[in-house]
């Protein structure tokens, strides 16, 4: 009987092993070829590394979970993988997006893709300027333009067309920074406030984002993701500067990204219309954080409002994340990881949903789906 079961067990092991390896197959066929990243530090793999900026992740214990260099930091702004990260994974991308401004973006190695995001960029050009260097939307589209003309060179101009239009997605996730580094930045924005509503900023935010996106869609990009801007007032920045209790946020922040979201939303579905053979899916970010603050208890987390590595104020939000920040001991227990970024536990959360999730985060369809088009 024993042997039997040993033969048994056998049988099923050769059988998983067979599903496994068809499975594989399939993936690798059906898999996304480009993974194109746009953004701010969200999603920079480590473009900041190679700028004379203030916004640098390139310092421990940034990338302390981060397997692909055992433990040592790249330039994300987490302890893991960013978003980016684990949707390429998950969708079957080859390899990780090599930053743009890295050595090796070079040949073949940006036919997986290329990330051309920036910690501190916004979609406004004058966003992050108190980091001295950043790469905001207008010229990480620049950067494109050099990259598109490379993979005709690799593939030859019909393929690379069909390879871009088909194979390839794109994903942006900026905004958050033009409210952060920008219209409600202390002392330096005042100015800025006095002169300028909230609603005639956002009209700039989404004119300067309908163009960059359609400049996109002429360089032949169809399968495009936009994030929208997170609870920014919950972040545990905004909650220790602002003395807020575990349980608050800051509510004109927030506000101002509702107010955002909302014209975003527009301006995805204009574009849905208008630009012909385009699918542009809303990944609805602000809600998908805000189930994870609200009930982080629920999915395994012990705070949603104390940074894991950082210094100052009760919530640790003031100094970012470096060498002489307290670590938390329990990395995988935090929503957040530094003062502004998810844990990588909180982004394999919020990639699941963009990935697999339905329209209450992702729509009109959800990431798989995109990829599958």
């Amino acid at each position: 009987m024993a042997f039997l079961n040993c033969f048994d067990m056998l049988v099923l092991l050769l059988l998983l092993v067979n599903m496994s390896f068809y499975g594989n197959v399939d993936a690798q066929k059906n898999g996304l070829g480009a993974s194109f990243i746009f953004g701010d530090s969200l999603v920079d793999a480590g473009n900041n590394n190679y700028l004379s900026t203030l916004s640098k992740a390139n310092i421990p214990p940034n990338g302390i979970d981060f397997k692909a260099s055992g433990g040592n930091p790249t330039g994300r702004y987490t302890n893991g993988r960013t978003i980016g990260d684990l949707v390429g994974e998950e969708l079957g991308q080859p390899n990780y997006a090599v930053p743009f401004l890295a050595p090796n973006a070079t040949g073949k190695t940006i036919l997986s893709g290329v990330n051309y995001a920036s910690g501190g960029g916004g979609i406004l050009n004058a966003t992050g300027r108190i980091f001295v260097n950043r790469i905001g939307m207008d010229v990480q589209i620049d950067y494109f333009s050099i990259t598109r003309k490379q993979i005709d060179k690799l593939l030859g101009k019909s393929k690379a067309k069909e390879y871009i239009m088909k194979k390839s997605i794109f994903s942006i996730t900026v905004g958050a920074n033009d409210f952060l580094n920008n219209y409600l930045l202390p002392v330096l924005s005042i100015g800025a406030r006095i002169s300028q509503s909230p609603d005639s900023f956002i009209d700039d935010m989404i004119t300067h984002f309908r163009a960059q996106l359609t400049r996109l869609y002429q360089m032949d990009a169809r399968k495009f993701v936009i994030g929208n801007v997170g609870p920014i007032g919950c972040i545990p920045y905004q909650k220790t500067i602002n003395q807020l209790n575990e349980d608050e946020c800051v509510d004109l922040a927030n506000k101002l990204a509702l107010q955002y979201n909302a014209r975003l939303k527009d301006l995805v579905a204009e574009l849905n219309d208008n630009l012909p053979g385009a699918t542009f899916v809303l990944a609805n970010v602000y809600d998908l954080v805000l189930e994870l603050i609200k009930n982080y208890d629920k999915y395994g987390f012990k705070t949603a409002s104390r940074a894991c590595c950082g210094n100052g104020g009760q919530f640790a939000g003031i100094i970012p994340c470096g060498p002489t920040s307290s670590m938390c001991t329990d990395r995988y227990k935090h929503v957040f990881w530094d003062p502004y970024h998810p844990s990588e536990a909180a982004n394999l959360i919020l990639a699941k949903q963009l990935l697999d999730g339905d329209k209450r985060y992702i729509s009109p369809v959800n990431l798989r789906q995109l990829r599958d088009l």
